[in-house]
């Protein structure tokens, strides 16, 4: 699964730490999701996407192609 964190936390002039903390995280796992090594939970998903304003579908882009 893609996203767009980087792209948002750029527009809203976040560092990863800064968003780290304001979902509750440690840093690592955005460095991790950033570089599309982990999927994130559904509630940290919906929390990243209310820190940006924006649906889940717009931060977390699904690959049809990432089925079973």
């Amino acid at each position: 699964m893609n996203n767009r964190i980087k792209e948002l936390r750029a527009r809203f002039d976040l560092t990863q730490d800064e968003l780290a903390k304001k979902v509750n995280v440690r840093r690592e796992t955005i460095v991790f999701l950033e570089k599309n090594k982990y999927n994130p939970s559904l509630k940290l998903a919906y929390d990243i996407s209310r820190v940006f304003g924006v649906s889940i579908e717009e931060v977390f882009l699904f690959d049809s192609s990432d089925e079973m």
